[in-house]
């Protein structure tokens, strides 16, 4: 693991790294045992990711925690799936305190249940002191959806005589969107081997540089997320321009 941190570039970290947390069931299911847990065996790869980000200095980490699109998954998962959120917000307090770590959220948490708002609620207020690195918890959300409120908002300023539509550009849009608050990620990390957004930051995601790693989530840890990082800083970031043109 030292000689995978040492290749790290802590001058070229990505400021703002998504997650796109994958595998939970497939790595489960090798086993023998159900679904559940293997979400149950991600909240290790959760803390190592947090606190390795951290331990960096990486201002941002998003991790795509539940999506508008997983409530059809079967009733009993689900349900696990809101419980362990409650579970692992308390038990990780002290590592979020301990690493000064600001908890976040982006999403509709409107239709998540009582107890996992209340818990998530904690959270954030719990660590909205906290000065370092901004965990963002992505929970009933997808890009469909914040582009779709963005959208609605705008056309509500818009009928309302507020907003002319010749005014609407990116940076309005940009404003519009739950992640407001926060940088674009500059990387993002999908684990098991799917090669795939899955409806997560489709706006924020247009110059993302993209890492597909084999490792099924809840076996993810530091070297992992370290090799993520080198293989980014190893990449040419041209945005539009030509290679000429950034030398």
């Amino acid at each position: 693991m030292s000689e995978l941190l040492d290749q790290v570039d802590k001058s070229r970290l990505p400021r703002h790294i998504g997650v796109i947390m994958d595998g939970n069931g497939r790595w489960a299911k090798d086993r023998g045992k159900p679904r559940v847990f293997g979400h149950h065996s991600a909240v290790e790869s959760v803390r190592a990711t947090v606190e390795a980000c951290a331990e960096l200095g990486v201002d941002c980490l998003s991790l795509y925690a539940f999506s508008t699109e997983n409530w059809s998954r079967p009733e009993m998962e689900v349900g696990a799936l809101m419980q362990l959120l409650v579970d692992t917000i308390g038990s990780e307090m002290e590592t979020l305190l301990k690493n000064n770590i600001r908890l976040r959220s982006v999403g509709d948490t409107s239709k998540l249940p009582e107890a996992t708002r209340d818990a998530l609620k904690f959270g954030i207020a719990n660590t909205a002191k906290n000065e370092g690195m901004e965990l963002i918890l992505a929970l009933n959300y997808s890009g469909k959806w914040d582009l779709t409120h963005a959208i609605r908002r705008i056309a509500g300023e818009a009928a309302a005589g507020r907003l002319n539509p010749a005014d609407i550009n990116e940076e309005l849009i940009d404003q519009q969107l739950s992640t407001r608050e926060f940088p674009d990620p500059e990387l993002i990390i999908r684990t098991s081997g799917e090669n795939r957004l899955s409806n997560f930051f489709l706006w924020q995601a247009a110059y993302s540089e993209f890492y597909f790693s084999p490792v099924f989530w809840p076996e993810f840890r530091k070297p992992d997320l370290y090799a993520a990082i080198i293989d980014f800083q190893q990449r040419e970031r041209r945005f539009g321009k030509t290679s000429e043109q950034l030398s």
